[in-house]
C-alpha cells in the first residue's frame, strides 16, 4: 500500500509497509520522527482507546529522540539501510538495558534491568531501527500452566483480537501479532518454541516466521527451551519479514547455535521472487488437514488451486512420517531445559534480583496467587521444577527421539523421498473465542514437526473464514529460508489475501463475511 497523508495531514501508516516507509523518509516527505509520532497517536487511539486491544505492555520513552538522531544521520551520512528510521516493536521477553523494562509479563520480574541488550536489539538498533516499545505476550511465553489463556499475562492484561475483539490472539507472540495487524507498527520481533510466531500470526492475517535454530541469536531472551527457542519477524508481508530476518540474523559468540548458521546467512530479499512457485515441489501433508482444521482446511484447499496455476507441482499426498511420535517426548525436553536455561538466563540477565531459580519464579507465584494466578496455575513449572539436571538419561532420550524422528526419519526423510522443496499444511484453526474458565480451545496446528526439528517455517494469509483470518504454512529442511521466502511471496503476490481488522466487538455469524 503507497502511504499518503491521512485526512488530518498526518502522515499515512495504516498497513503501509517498509518499502513505502523508508521512501518517504528518503524523499522528505516525511521523518523517523514523525512516523513514531503517528504510531504512538495511532496507540493512543486503538491500544490505549476505542477498541483497547491492550498489545502494548510499554513504550519506549526514548523513541522519538532515537528517531530525531537518525534523521540527522540519514541528512549527514545517508542512511543505514532499509530499516533506518523504521519503528520496530519487540516481545517482553527480549531484554533492553534502557529505560523499559524485560519481564515475560510476570510481576516477578518487575524491576529488574538487564545488564545490557539481547543481541537480536543490538542488531536491531545498529540496522537502524527505532526500538518503540515492548509487547504484551502470554505470560512466561506460555510455559506456565497447563489450562493457560493466550495473550494473557499478570503485567500486561489480555491483549484481545483486532478482528473480533471476544476473540483470541493465540499466543505467546500476542502483543507482536495484533500490534502489526492493527497498524501499532509495520514490523515487530516475536519468540517461538513451538507455534509462538506462527499461531498468532495466523490468527491475525500476518505473515510470521519462526527460523532455522541458530540464524538468530536467543541471548538474552528469557528462555523456554534452547532446543526449539528462537526469535522471528511478525509483519503484514512476505517483504517486510524478508527484510526483518535479515537485520536479526547472525552469530553470536554468546550463542553456540549461531555458529552453524555460518555461510547460512543471506540478504533474504533476494529471494522475493513472484514467480517462485515455478516448477516447485510442494508436498501435501494430509494428515494436518481436516477435524478440527476442517475450516482452515477448506482454505488451503483453494490455495493449492492457487499453487497449481503458478507452476508448482503439487505432491498430494506426502506422510509426514513419526509426526505423532514426539508429542511427550517434545514436553519432556521442554520441561527439563526450563528450568536450566531459565536459571542461567536470571545469572546474566537479572543480577541482583532475588529471583535466582524455576522455583524462586514458583514461590512468588505461591506468595501472589491473586495477582499471578486469578484465572490459572503453574503445573508445568511445578513439573520443570522436580527435574533432575541435563544429565538425565530420561532427557537425553528424549532429546535423541525428538531429533531423529522430526529430523531423520520426519522432515528430511519425506522432503529426500520425494525430492521437495517443501511441505503444506493449514497452520491451523482461526482464532477461538477467549474463555478464561476453560483456557485455550484452538484447533489443530501444523507447528510442532518444524519446531522440534529446529527447523524454517513461514505462515502466510490465506482466506478468511467467517471475518476471521486464516494461513497456510511451508516448511522445509534446516536453513532453507530462502526457498520458503520464495514459495511465500509468490503465493502472496498471486492472491494478496491479507484484510486490515475491523476491530468488531464480535463476528456476525448470522451473515458471514464474503
Amino acid at each position: 500500500m503507497t502511504a499518503t497523508p491521512d485526512r488530518q495531514g498526518m502522515f499515512n501508516i495504516v498497513e503501509t509497509g517498509v518499502a513505502d516507509l523508508q521512501a518517504a523518509m528518503q524523499s522528505g516527505k516525511v521523518s523517523s520522527q514523525q512516523l513514531v509520532k503517528a504510531y504512538l497517536a495511532r496507540i493512543r487511539s486503538v491500544d490505549q482507546a476505542g477498541p483497547r486491544i491492550n498489545s502494548i505492555i510499554e513504550l519506549n520513552p526514548d523513541a522519538v529522540a532515537i528517531a530525531a538522531a537518525l534523521d540527522k544521520e540519514r541528512k549527514t551520512t545517508g542512511a543505514r539501510g532499509p530499516l533506518h528510521g523504521i519503528p520496530v516493536l519487540i516481545k517482553d521477553n527480549i531484554a533492553t538495558a534502557d529505560k523499559m523494562q524485560t519481564t515475560a509479563g510476570s510481576l516477578a520480574l518487575l524491576g529488574v534491568k538487564p545488564p545490557r541488550d539481547a543481541f537480536l536489539v543490538t542488531k536491531l538498533r545498529a540496522a537502524g531501527a527505532v526500538i518503540l516499545g515492548k509487547t504484551n505476550l502470554s505470560e512466561w511465553a506460555n510455559m506456565r500452566s497447563t489450562r493457560s489463556t493466550s495473550g494473557w499475562s499478570a503485567r500486561g492484561g489480555l491483549t484481545r483480537n483486532p478482528y473480533a475483539l471476544d476473540r483470541n490472539t493465540g499466543g505467546s507472540s500476542s502483543g507482536s501479532a495484533a500490534a502489526v495487524a492493527a497498524s501499532l507498527v509495520t514490523l515487530a520481533v516475536g519468540t517461538e518454541t513451538d507455534g509462538s510466531i506462527t499461531s498468532p500470526a495466523s490468527i491475525n492475517g500476518l505473515v510470521g516466521i519462526k527460523p532455522t535454530l541458530g540464524l538468530i541469536s536467543r541471548n538474552g531472551v528469557i528462555p523456554i527451551a534452547h532446543s526449539q527457542d528462537t526469535a522471528g519477524p511478525m509483519t503484514r508481508s512476505v517483504a517486510d519479514a524478508a527484510l526483518l530476518l535479515t537485520a536479526l540474523a547472525g552469530v553470536d559468540a554468546r550463542d553456540a547455535a549461531t555458529v552453524h548458521s555460518s555461510g547460512n546467512i543471506h540478504d533474504y530479499a533476494k529471494f522475493l521472487d513472484a514467480e517462485g512457485l515455478k516448477g516447485a515441489r510442494i508436498g501435501v501433508v494430509r494428515s494436518h488437514f481436516g477435524e478440527s482444521n476442517d475450516l482452515a482446511s477448506a482454505v488451503a484447499e483453494e490455495a493449492l488451486k492457487v499453487l497449481k496455476a503458478k507452476g508448482a507441482i503439487l505432491v498430494d499426498p506426502v506422510d509426514l512420517p513419526n509426526a505423532d511420535k514426539y508429542g511427550q517426548t517434545e514436553l519432556e525436553v521442554l520441561l527439563y531445559e526450563l528450568k536450566a536455561d531459565m536459571e542461567a538466563y536470571l545469572a546474566e540477565f537479572a543480577p541482583g534480583s532475588s529471583i535466582k531459580t524455576l522455583q524462586d519464579i514458583v514461590d512468588f507465584n505461591e506468595n501472589n496467587a491473586k495477582r499471578e494466578m486469578p484465572f490459572f496455575g503453574q503445573e508445568y513449572f511445578l513439573q520443570a521444577v522436580a527435574k533432575d539436571g541435563l544429565a538425565s538419561n530420561e532427557y537425553l532420550d528424549a532429546l535423541e527421539k525428538n531429533h531423529r524422528y522430526s529430523r531423520t526419519e520426519g522432515i528430511d526423510q519425506v522432503l529426500r523421498e520425494h525430492r521437495l522443496d517443501a511441505l503444506l499444511a493449514p497452520t491451523g484453526g482461526p482464532a477461538w473465542l477467549t474463555d478464561f474458565i476453560k483456557g485455550d480451545a484452538g484447533g489443530g496446528g501444523f507447528t510442532s514437526p518444524a519446531a522440534v526439528a529446529g527447523y524454517p517455517h513461514i505462515t502466510v494469509p490465506a482466506g478468511q473464514v467467517f471475518g476471521l483470518p486464516v494461513a497456510i504454512s511451508f516448511v522445509g529442511a534446516a536453513w532453507s529460508e530462502p526457498t520458503l521466502i520464495r514459495l511465500a511471496y509468490a503465493y502472496e503476490q498471486a492472491t494478496k489475501h491479507r484484510c486490515a481488522p475491523t476491530f468488531a466487538e464480535s463476528l456476525n455469524l448470522v451473515k458471514p463475511a464474503p
